[in-house]
Parts: structure tokens; C-alpha cells; sequence
């Protein structure tokens, strides 16, 4: 016989170790670039006052790395990816800052221009605004659009192409612009989130490339996906102190100390001002509210409060003054003022004292005509021509003290007192290329009139919701070529500027001399005197008389109790006050002033029906958001946590104990033995997100919030039904239902449909498993567990005999470990299983 060798034993090759994941499929990724953004951002507090910014910012970056995140599981082109961002943002720009897009959010020509109009109205304000300017609605969209190509930009740069580090630029760039506006030094805090956010960046990137480094662990790198490596962790640090230091000795912030620093003040003072122009078109900018003045000695006289008068017109743009202001001329105001009319200086005089608190601008307001004014430096000059007291440069006003004549005429008197036009400078008489349709108007209006003053009232009483007028802080959408024939004959809404426009030009249209005056209503009594915010500025008409000179119309119909109606245009005037004033029935002072007229103080301010009342916003889509959103974090911690404590609490079991021994007694938080609702927390987690974030967007626009919800429940209901399904199987497992190997069965194909490995309904269960072997290539613990599986899934489908399904749960839980650590799903998989689409269910 033939001696035969012994059979040489077998060595299996060592089994390559599981690849990381893929950083640009990773969720990791978009959430840490976006979080960069988003505290970079933070940077703003010092150029823009409020917080009304972050919530678009916040809504924005959400929407871009969402976009981004399903599109890459689709393995769509970058290209494509970052072309859908940037139409998300342009979709999210238009459902919120514009009335006129394809059902709300799609941009069409007219959103386009109502755009362009937004845009233009940001950039006057920043020209002439002092930091931190108001969030005003223009400036929120000019925020939201620059931060937003700032995010698109950032997650192409930390994801698609796979460079967090140069990201690092782009931020930087978003603190330079802040800090070189800003007048006081950016909040220490803003930096510290910005270096917090890089690193974290740094770090998750990290943690992906470099998990594995000459077939080692990489230095610093733990087998946590949360631990920092030492030279990202060097990298931040010298980012922290590179920002803290270059603020310190640069001067970056523009005051070159650090906080609590002792030294140097303010490097200049912000306020608020007013601006020497009216506008036809566009959106009122209505800010956070201010204190400008506190007003002393008026009593409780209403009376309207002037900054200066505009004397030009020019057709689709508004008014302004002649030759930009520059030929203005006045004479010392602290010296005595020259006589003009309206006031021949033997009648009674009022001693007002106004002490400015917030006032930043080259103006001084003055009520009526001022006889003497105290308190004021030899550099401030007092127009007796505009009635206006003003200086070259914008500058902290100090408090002043104005001697002024302020009794009104009456009807009769101003009946009597035609103006001689010769006599009047022809800056206030001229009016030119207006159309022909509002000179005919105007003739209409005035045609049975035999003097200026019964004229003026005709077309000051055109103004009325009787006739069709609304106030708005938005004109209606533009019909005509003409902005002004468009605001009287079509839109009909509008707030001040374009009432005080419209009267001024059929005013001079007629032949009467007028102007239009820039300044404040009468303000809110308070204590011993009127205070006076940003909200009550306004603009309205003066009529020049012979002798009575120059006389206030205005024709804004208000309702919220700012209006100020004189006595010689009072429908009652037996019931005028002592101080020749009489106070127009007022209602809650809403944040939108609520339509109507003050003509008639007995008419029902809602006699049009209704059907144009600008209603207040309502907050509580916003107010439910933050409830939801605060929900869903504390519930998000909870399950991190949990989730890192079961793990933990696994590791130390494995893989000395037998899966019978690390079977997790009911109730103590397994993964299969807690039949409570935490199980469901990660289900429930989600839900609140996207319903908070819904309910965010819904403030913006309901629209946007109803696409936001398909969007998101057209990605997300696969992904929720195939969870739903795991859960309730997994329940049964934990059970010991009588249908648990079935369960766990049924899931086993599943996971493995959905990683790409759909397995036939003729396989047996041995062979099935065999593939699930080889192509997972599934570790020791979960070949044992896929054993343990399937001679119980045997026994019930084949045996007579009762099945102890003890073991199933710990095992079938070996198994779906290992699948995790050596085929990990694509987000391709988890947002479209395929599973769903198996026939055997």
C-alpha cells in the first residue's frame, strides 16, 4: 500500500478588514459642514441687530445638506448636486421674501424683479445705515442668500470633494466681513464657535480617512468614532488661539482688545437715522423698535414731529432733494432764528425740550416753526427755506431745547389765504414729466374747489378706504409703467411714502405749492413725557398758505391710534381738544397698522369689507417649532446616550460570553430585550425633526412648508416603513412570539436585499445562509449566530417538536452586528430599501 500524506491542515486567510465609510455618504459630513456655517454666521451679531436672521439661516442650511445628502446616495454628479442646492436656496428665497412666485416658491419673472426691488432696498440700507442696522425684511434676504451660497459652497468643498481643511478660507471670509463693519468688537463667543465647528470638521474627517494608518491604528485614534486625533486636535487649538490672538494685537473687530479689556470706548456710536428720499415701490423696513427721542413740555398735544422736507420729484423713483442736498444753506441755529411765515412772533410759544437717546444722523427734528434753539454747537445750521435744522456730517445728537410756535389755523383763515405763486421759491411749484393721467386726476378732484385749501382737502380725502385705499407695508404688485398712476388708479396699497409721493404731485399738479416732510408722529406718552421709536416715523404733505405759510396734510389713512389729524381738517370740530387736536379712535397697536381711514372718526374701519385687512403674523408656527425642535434634542440626547451606554455595555460582554450569556434580561435596555417605547425613540426622534422644521418653514411660508413635507416625506416614508416593519419583528424576537424565527427569518432577507444581495424564494435556508457568508463575509461572532439562527428557524419550520427560542434574540442580534461592521448599508439602501420590493413578505 501507499503511504498517503496526511491531509495538511486548512488556514484561512485572513479576511480583509472592513473598509471605513465612505465620507461622502457619510450623515456625518453635511451635518458637521453645516454646523460650521452656522456658527460662522453667528458673526453677524455684530453687524445686524436682532436674531430674526438665524432662523432663515438655520432653514437654509438644513435644506442644502439635505439636498446634498439624498442626492450623493443617488451617486448624482456633483455638479448636479450643487446645482439642486443652489435651487433649493433660490426656491426658499422666493417662497419668503417675495408675494408673486409659482405657488409661492418658484420664481417667475415677477418674483425676479420683486426680487431685484428687495435686493436694491438692502443696499440703500446698508449705505446709509449705521451698524448693527436693523433685520429688516430686505436685509434677511441679502443675509440669507450670502450665507446660503456660503453653506452650498462649504458642503461641496467638505463633502463632494472630500477638503474640509479648505473650507477654512470660506469661513474665514464670512468673519472678515462682520468684523471690518462692525464698530465694536465682535462677541468673544462668536469665535469660539467657529473654532469648535472647524475642528469638529477636522475631526470627523479625521476619523474617516485616517482610521487605519500602515495597517495600524492611526495615532490619537480610538475605536470610538467620536475620539480626536492628536494633530487634528494641535490644528484647532492653533485655529482658537490664531483668532483670540489675532483679535487682540490686529485688531480684527476694529477696537483691537480683547473682552472686559479696559481701554478705549465705542469706535463709533450706532443709531438710527432717517433717509432724505421717498420711494414709490418696495417693502417698508420695519426693524426691531428703537427709542429715538424723549420728548418734554407737549403735553398731551399731538403733533407731528419734522426732520427735514424733500422738494423734487422724479418720475418711478420717489422724491428727494434738489441737487442731492448739497445747495442747501441755512444759518447758526444757536443763534436767533430769522422770521418765517406762518409766524410773526407775537403769538403764543411752546418750550419743548428733546433729549435724542438713540438719534445717529445729520437731522435734527423740530416740531412747527422754531423760534429759538438751545443746547445745540456752532456746526449745526437751521434751513428757514426747508424748515429743517441739519449739519454736514451724521453725529450723536444732543439734547436740545426748541422755543416754537404750534397753534394751528383754522378753516376759514386758511380758506382766505391762497398762495401767491410768484412769491413762492419755484423748488416747491415745479413738477415735471408727470403722467397725464394723474394731472388728470387731480383736475377731477379739484375742478369745483374755488380755493387751494377746499382743493388740498379734495384730493387729501381721495386718500380713503372708501375709495379703495389700504395701508400695507408692501405696494401691491406693479400693473403699469407709471409707479405713481399705478399706486393712485390700479394697487391702490402702500404705506407713508407713497400716500405723501402721490398728494405732493396732484398737489403741484394743481397748482398748489407743496413739499413732502420726513419725521415722526406724535409718539407714546410715557410718564412725563412722549417717547418716540424708530416705529413712529413717517412722512406726509405741507401746503404752502400766504400768510399761514407752510401747513401739514396728511393723507396716510392709519388706525392704530398714530394718526394726527388737525384741527382745520376735522369733520367735528366742535369737539376739538384745547390743544386744537383731536385724537382718531385707535385701536391694539398692531405690529402691521391695520387699514383704513382717520378722516372719519365714526366709520368702520372695516367698511371695505375686510377683504384688505393686513393681518398680524402669526407666531405660533414659530412658537410650536421651537416647542417641537427643543422636544426633539432632549429626546435626540437621550437616545445617543442610550445608544452609547448599550453599546458599551455589549462590548465588555463580547466575545468572551456565550450568546446565551449575553442575553440581556428583559427590561435592563438591551437592544432586543426592552419592549418599551424607547425602542421606537430613534422613529419618534425623526418624526419631531422634520414636523418642527415643517412648522419652521410654515412661518416662512406655507407653501415652502407643504414642498418642504413632500420633499422630506418622499425621502423619508420608505425609509420610516422599512423601520416600522424591523421594529415589529424585532419586538416578536424579543417576545418569544410563536412567529419569532419566522420574523427573524423574513428580516434576515431583508437586510440583505437591501445591501444589494436579494436572495431566492427556492433557496433552502443552509444555502441561503452560505451566501450570506461569502458575500458579507461575516466575522466569527456572526457566522456563530447565523448557525444559532438557522437550526432554530429549522426546527419550527421542520420539527414536530417544540422550539426553545431562547438563543434567537442574543443571536439574531450577533448576526445583524456583524452585518453592520462588515457590509454597511448605503444611504442609498436606507433611504429606498429594497426590500420593499420583495414579493415574498
Amino acid at each position: 500500500m501507499t503511504a498517503t500524506a496526511p491531509p495538511r491542515p486548512h488556514t484561512p486567510k485572513p479576511r480583509p478588514a472592513a473598509p471605513p465609510p465612505v465620507w461622502t455618504s457619510s450623515v456625518l459630513a453635511p451635518i458637521a459642514a453645516g454646523l460650521a456655517t452656522l456658527f460662522a454666521s453667528t458673526s453677524l451679531t455684530g453687524v445686524v441687530s436682532g436674531w430674526a436672521w438665524f432662523g432663515y439661516l438655520l432653514v437654509a442650511v438644513v435644506l442644502i445638506a439635505s439636498t446634498g445628502l439624498a442626492l450623493r446616495s443617488l451617486r448624482a454628479p456633483t455638479i448636479v448636486v450643487g446645482l439642486a442646492q443652489l435651487l433649493v436656496l433660490l426656491f426658499l428665497i422666493t417662497g419668503a421674501f417675495t408675494t408673486s412666485g409659482i405657488l409661492k416658491i418658484i420664481p417667475g419673472p415677477d418674483a425676479l424683479e420683486e426680487l431685484r426691488g428687495v435686493l436694491s432696498a438692502a443696499a440703500e440700507q446698508i449705505r446709509v445705515g449705521l451698524p448693527p442696522i436693523e433685520g429688516t425684511p430686505p436685509i434677511l434676504c441679502l443675509i440669507t442668500i450670502a450665507i446660503g451660497l456660503v453653506a452650498v459652497l462649504v458642503d461641496t468643498l467638505a463633502v463632494a470633494a472630500s477638503a474640509p481643511a479648505a473650507t477654512g478660507l470660506v469661513l474665514l471670509c464670512v468673519y472678515a466681513v462682520p468684523a471690518a463693519l462692525a464698530e465694536e468688537m465682535l462677541p468673544w463667543w462668536t469665535f469660539l464657535l467657529g473654532a469648535a465647528a472647524f475642528a469638529g470638521l477636522l475631526a470627523v474627517d479625521g476619523n474617516h480617512r485616517h482610521r487605519r494608518w500602515r495597517n495600524r491604528e492611526a495615532p490619537g485614534l480610538g475605536n470610538s468614532a467620536s475620539t480626536l486625533s492628536a494633530p487634528v486636535g494641535v490644528v484647532a487649538a492653533a485655529i482658537a488661539m490664531g483668532l483670540v490672538l489675532g483679535t487682540a494685537v490686529t485688531g480684527v473687530g476694529t477696537v483691537g482688545r480683547l473682552p472686559g479689556a479696559e481701554g478705549g470706548g465705542r469706535g463709533g456710536a450706532g443709531g438710527f437715522g432717517v433717509e432724505p428720499f421717498t420711494q414709490l415701490r418696495g417693502l417698508l423696513d420695519q426693524g426691531e423698535n428703537v427709542e429715538l427721542f424723549k420728548v418734554y413740555g407737549m403735553g398731551a398735544d399731538k403733533k407731528l414731529l419734522r426732520a427735514f422736507t424733500l422738494d423734487t420729484y422724479t418720475p418711478n423713483k420717489g422724491w428727494g432733494l434738489a441737487q442731492n442736498g448739497r445747495a442747501q444753506q441755512g444759518v447758526q441755529a444757536n443763534q436767533p432764528l430769522p422770521p418765517v411765515k406762518g409766524d410773526d412772533g407775537s403769538g403764543p410759544a411752546r418750550e419743548i425740550r428733546i433729549e435724542p437717546t438713540n438719534w445717529v444722523d445729520n437731522w435734527l427734528p423740530i416740531y412747527g416753526v422754531p423760534r429759538t434753539l438751545t443746547g445745540l454747537a456752532d456746526n449745526w445750521l437751521y434751513d428757514p427755506v426747508g424748515g429743517a435744522v441739519f449739519t454736514t456730517i451724521k453725529q450723536n445728537a444732543p439734547a436740545y431745547t426748541e422755543t416754537a410756535a404750534i397753534k394751528e389755523p383754522s378753516k376759514d383763515e386758511l380758506r382766505r389765504d391762497d398762495a401767491q405763486l410768484a412769491e413762492v421759491p419755484p423748488q416747491f411749484v415745479q413738477v415735471d414729466r408727470v403722467d397725464p393721467r394723474v394731472a388728470a386726476k387731480a383736475r377731477q378732484l379739484t375742478e369745483n374747489e374755488s380755493n387751494n385749501f377746499d382743493k388740498a382737502q379734495a384730493i387729501w380725502s381721495f386718500f380713503t378706504a372708501q375709495n379703495g385705499f389700504v395701508y400695507d407695508t408692501k405696494t401691491a404688485e406693479a400693473t403699469d409703467s407709471d409707479a405713481l398712476a399705478d399706486f393712485i388708479l390700479n394697487g391702490k396699497r402702500g404705506f407713508c411714502e407713497q400716500y405723501a409721493s402721490a398728494m405732493a404731485v396732484m398737489l403741484r399738479s394743481a397748482g398748489i405749492p407743496s413739499r413732502v416732510a420726513i419725521g415722526f408722529t406724535s409718539g407714546t406718552p410715557k410718564g412725563d413725557h412722549l417717547s418716540i421709536s424708530s416705529e413712529d416715523a413717517h412722512a406726509w404733505v405741507e401746503v404752502y398758505f400766504q400768510t399761514k405759510g407752510w401747513v401739514s396734510f396728511d393723507p396716510t389713512p392709519l388706525l392704530d391710534g398714530r394718526a394726527v389729524v388737525p384741527p382745520y381738517l376735522q369733520t367735528n370740530p366742535s369737539s376739538t381738544s384745547a390743544n386744537d387736536t383731536q385724537e382718531v379712535p385707535s385701536a391694539p397697536k398692531p405690529s402691521v397698522p391695520a387699514t383704513g381711514t382717520p378722516r372719519d372718526p365714526g366709520a368702520d374701519p372695516n367698511a371695505d369689507g375686510g377683504a384688505n385687512q393686513q393681518e398680524e403674523e402669526p407666531l405660533w408656527p414659530a412658537i410650536l417649532a421651537g416647542i417641537l425642535g427643543g422636544l426633539a434634542a432632549a429626546l435626540t440626547v437621550v437616545t445617543i446616550v442610550r445608544s452609547h451606554l448599550r453599546y458599551r455595555a455589549l462590548m465588555r460582554s463580547a466575545p468572551s460570553r456565550s450568546p446565551e450569556a449575553r442575553a440581556p434580561a428583559r427590561g435592563d435596555g438591551g437592544f432586543l430585550g426592552n419592549e418599551n417605547v424607547t425602542n421606537w425613540l430613534p422613529l419618534i426622534v425623526i418624526g419631531l425633526w422634520v414636523t418642527a422644521f415643517a412648522f419652521l418653514a410654515a412661518w416662512v411660508s406655507w407653501w415652502f412648508a407643504l414642498a418642504l413635507v413632500v420633499v422630506l416625506g418622499g425621502l423619508g416614508t420608505p425609509t420610516a416603513i422599512r423601520e416600522i416593519k424591523r421594529r415589529l419583528r424585532l419586538q416578536k424576537i424579543a417576545s418569544h412570539s410563536p412567529a419569532a424565527a419566522d420574523a427573524a427569518w423574513r428580516e434576515l432577507l431583508d437586510e440583505c436585499a437591501d445591501r444589494g444581495l436579494p436572495l431566492s424564494g427556492g433557496d433552502t435556508v443552509r444555502v441561503a445562509g452560505r451566501k450570506v457568508v461569502e458575500k458579507h463575509r461575516l466575522d466569527e461572532e456572526g457566522r456563530s449566530g447565523l448557525r444559532t439562527v438557522i437550526g432554530v428557524v429549522e426546527k419550527s419550520w421542520y420539527s414536530d417538536k417544540p422550539v426553545d427560542d431562547q438563543a434567537l434574540g442574543p443571536a439574531f442580534d450577533e448576526v445583524r452586528k456583524s452585518l453592520k461592521r462588515n457590509a454597511p448599508m448605503s444611504w442609498k439602501g436606507r433611504l429606498f430599501p429594497r426590500s420593499l420590493r420583495r414579493r415574498d413578505k
